[in-house]
């Protein structure tokens, strides 16, 4: 494990940071101290918008949504075909101020930085076809018709988490742009630099400026108010927090996509290749310093191979590099803040004081920066504990022995969330057999969580206490729409014709329902 004290990226300059930051909206002159995570030292001073800037942004973004709407989706398209050159070209520079404000490794970074363009992708190959108008029969063949038209749902409301800022700043914002709607984004005040900084790439791209609204504050204090202007919301979050939103949007009548927290299992079965397995499901429990929605926190092991593939997990964790630094030398970065440092640290003291035991780390390293925790694997970890039942959301692991796949099947589920899990073993059919049982919206098979987020078309979601709604797929771009029915009668054939007794046409439509059916016409 490595220390040191990196000096700010040069691209991150302050005539940058000013830039970004101001055209966040606050009236009042209140401002949020965005800090550098690695040091501590103040970066910028972020706008803190009130309820009223909140407003005047979606009265900006709704008359800018007007124009947008009418642009046909091809030249809609045109803007983001452009805006993926730009993402990639000026990723090093995304990273740089995605590290800065996160405090995440370099590597992970990078590839936080690949996400929008992976969006952009999918739905531009897609997006034309989703969003034209669909011919579907009326009542009477050939007399009678219907057509299903998307139309865009208005101003899109996005909550954005500080975890992956960039990607879900902008991700959850592709599809509702290309769909026709407009966009006013809430990210984390603690990181929202690289969102900013996305969005102008966006509209040195082309897209109309207006369209994409930035608000910042405290969710409690702006939060209402952005539901309330909003007629679709997107949230990344915490369940607790998913359940203010819900309700607010449910009695506002909108829709809404929830994508919670999770306490994600692993299961690996005894015929497993250890080598893979250690490699893959080190990413998967301390990728982003632990700090991953889908993120692994229990791995159940046959009691058969325990020792094994524990001895070899808890050696890999040990050695991971640790630091601070601007290039891809540490593995593992820092938490986001000293205040979340201090909630993992308490999840691994409440287990210790319960019984658990510390197999390797379990430790804050103030001597790398100020929200430092080592990479921490646990063992005898029960649910009378905080981190037998809670999400810990940082670089803390549990194993627990099985004896039989039921048991670890069972042992899997038994948790209100359902996010993502993961199934690791050499016979494919077998593996395949045990996801099929395990209760979560994404699966993994000899992977952590990395093939079903990047599998942009398959939606993604969680079950249970983990979220209403997807990402992703075809539902991730149709769901910021509503679908316009037109329908066209040619002739005026529904009813009786002149003089026809009504039981004489209620006999010829009974028989019709049959003969169409029989014919499959309707």
């Amino acid at each position: 494990m490595t220390a040191g004290t990196p000096q700010r990226p040069a691209s991150v300059t302050d005539e940058l940071l000013e830039r970004l930051v101001a055209r966040v909206p606050g009236r009042t002159g209140a401002t949020w101290k965005l800090t550098e995570v690695y040091t501590g030292e103040v970066l910028v001073e972020l706008p803190q918008s009130t309820e009223q800037d909140i407003e005047e942004a979606f009265a900006e973004a709704r008359a800018a949504q007007e124009l947008w709407a009418q642009w046909p989706v091809a030249k809609r398209l045109e803007v983001f075909d452009r805006a993926h050159t730009l993402l990639v070209d000026n990723a090093h520079t995304t990273a740089d101020l995605i590290q800065v404000e996160s405090g995440k490794n370099r590597r992970m970074a990078i590839e936080e930085t690949c996400d929008p363009p992976m969006v952009m992708s999918y739905y531009l190959r897609r997006a034309k076809k989703l969003l034209a108008p669909k011919k579907h029969g009326g009542p009477v063949p050939i007399v009678s018709g219907s057509t299903e038209v998307r139309v865009p749902k208005g101003v899109v409301g996005i909550i954005a988490p500080w975890n992956f800022p960039f990607a879900t700043g902008l991700s959850d914002a592709i599809p509702a742009l290309i769909a026709g709607n407009a966009v006013v984004v809430k990210p984390d005040n603690k990181t929202a630099l690289s969102p900013l900084y996305g969005i102008s790439l966006l509209e040195e791209a082309g897209l109309p400026k207006g369209l994409f609204q930035v608000v910042c504050g405290e969710g409690p204090d702006i939060g209402p108010t952005l539901i309330d202007n909003a007629d679709y919301v997107m949230f990344t979050g915490s369940t607790a927090t998913g359940r203010v939103i819900g309700e607010r949007a449910g009695r506002n009548l909108i829709g809404c996509c929830l994508e919670l927290g999770g306490k994600n299992p692993m299961i690996v079965l005894d015929d497993v290749n250890v080598e893979e397995w250690v490699e893959g499901t080190t990413f998967g429990v301390f990728g982003n310093t632990g700090q991953i929605c889908m993120h692994i926190e229990r791995i159940y092991l046959p009691e058969s191979r325990y020792d094994e593939l524990k001895s070899a997990f808890v050696e890999r964790a040990a050695n991971l590099q640790i630091g601070a630094a601007y290039d891809f030398g540490p593995e593992i970065g820092s938490l986001v803040s000293p205040d979340h440092r201090d909630r993992v640290a308490s999840h691994v003291e409440d287990a210790v004081a319960k019984g658990a035991t510390v197999l390797t780390g379990g430790r804050a390293r103030p001597d790398i920066g100020p929200a430092f925790f080592e990479p921490t694997v646990l063992e005898g970890v029960t649910k009378d504990m905080l981190a037998g039942h809670t999400e810990t959301f940082g670089p803390v692991v549990s194993l627990y022995p099985y004896r039989t796949v039921d048991e670890a099947i069972h042992l899997a589920n038994d948790t209100d969330y359902g996010l993502n899990a993961s199934v690791w073993g050499g016979d494919l059919a077998r593996a395949e057999a045990v996801a099929a049982r395990i209760e979560s919206g994404n699966v993994n098979i000899n992977d952590a969580l990395a093939t079903a987020y990047a599998s942009k078309g398959s939606p993604s979601g969680g079950v249970k206490k983990s979220g209403v709604g997807a990402r992703h797929g075809d539902q991730g771009l149709l769901k910021y729409t509503d679908a316009k029915n037109v329908a066209v009668l040619k002739k005026q054939v529904m009813g009786p014709r002149p003089g026809q007794a009504y039981e004489a046409y209620v006999k010829q439509m009974l028989g019709s329902l049959k003969l169409m059916k029989k014919l499959r016409v309707r």
